[in-house]
């Protein structure tokens, strides 16, 4: 079973859906759980299999976020990457019933696709393929479409996605992927806001992208939204509201949101920068700015944003 990210305004009524859900009596669909599976622990490589064509500076984008992750290479310029990802941690002590240690995150190999081996039109059984080629050991594998690859739903009723396959280890063994497409061409109003207008609901002019690519810096928004619903919910039975088939998870609960006062539209209070006009909210290695998604704190049970 894959879990989805969808685009603001569509995932944004299913939000409010699930808030009112009237449920029965052996299920609560109206609050944030912990479900008593297992959380992603140890010393896990981020994979990158990078299909279709990107530049080399776009690949820095991602490679660049993902390294801050790193407990060993995190800035410490507030506020930072690393900064945003300690609600994540936050999910390694809440529950009494948790006895996991915690996760500590680098960045692993990196896997190019330029030849379109599958085609350009891809299913979810293709992502599954395309992501059982990285490493299937403490790791996860995150399959990155380029601007010209149709994938099953991409558009439509997702802008990514995070699952588990069955690893070729040991019996019983699973690994866990992400799949996060790049939307510039496609459907920048649904996958790319703030930087693109949105196709639905109150207009506002779209943000000036920190990196200033419309197409990477959403998929750095949809991505690290899906690092943390694969960090607290990676094989569906983790942290997560509403029913195991449709969740909000640690990252989709808070989508639209990235600072203080947002509201729909409106994606809350920024920083700019001075030369370029990108807006941001967090720093990473090499002098990268990045917008983070607010994240569901299991602590106040509320979305954090970074400031």
């Amino acid at each position: 079973m894959a879990t989805f990210v969808m685009g603001y305004f569509l995932l944004f009524a299913i939000a409010f859906v699930c808030l009112d859900a009237r449920t029965d009596k052996t299920q609560d669909f109206t609050s944030f759980q912990y479900h008593k599976g297992a959380l992603l622990t140890g010393d896990v490589s981020i994979n990158l299999i990078w299909y279709g064509k990107f530049k080399p500076s776009q690949r820095a984008i991602v490679t660049d976020f993902v390294a801050s992750l790193s407990s060993s290479r995190r800035s410490t310029v507030a506020p930072s990457v690393a900064t945003w990802w300690k609600t994540v941690e936050k999910y390694y002590h809440v529950s009494k019933t948790t006895t996991t240690r915690g996760l500590t995150l680098s960045l692993g190999e990196q896997i190019l696709d330029e030849g379109y081996s599958m085609g350009k039109s891809l299913t979810e059984r293709n992502l599954k393929a395309l992501a059982a080629k990285g490493g299937q050991s403490y790791a996860v594998n995150v399959v990155l479409t380029s601007v010209d690859v149709l994938v099953q739903g991409f558009c439509m009723n997702r802008c990514g996605s995070h699952g588990s396959g069955a690893g070729s280890g040991k019996k019983g063994s699973r690994f866990a992927y992400i799949w996060v497409g790049n939307s510039e061409k496609q459907c920048p109003g649904q996958c790319a806001w703030p930087f693109h207008a949105p196709v639905y609901g109150p207009q506002s002019p779209p943000l000036v992208a920190p990196n200033n690519d419309v197409g990477l810096d959403g998929m750095v928004i949809n991505l690290a939204s899906l690092m943390a619903a694969t960090a607290t919910n990676p094989f569906g039975d983790g942290y997560y509201q509403g029913p195991k088939t449709a969740p909000l998870e640690a990252g989709s609960a808070c989508t639209g949101v990235y600072g203080k006062g947002s509201y729909p539209g409106y994606a809350g209070e920024l920083l700019v920068d001075a030369t370029t006009g990108g807006s941001y909210n967090a720093k990473g290695l090499n002098g990268r700015k990045y917008l983070l998604p607010a994240l569901f704190d299991p602590k106040t049970s509320t979305c954090t944003t970074m400031f």
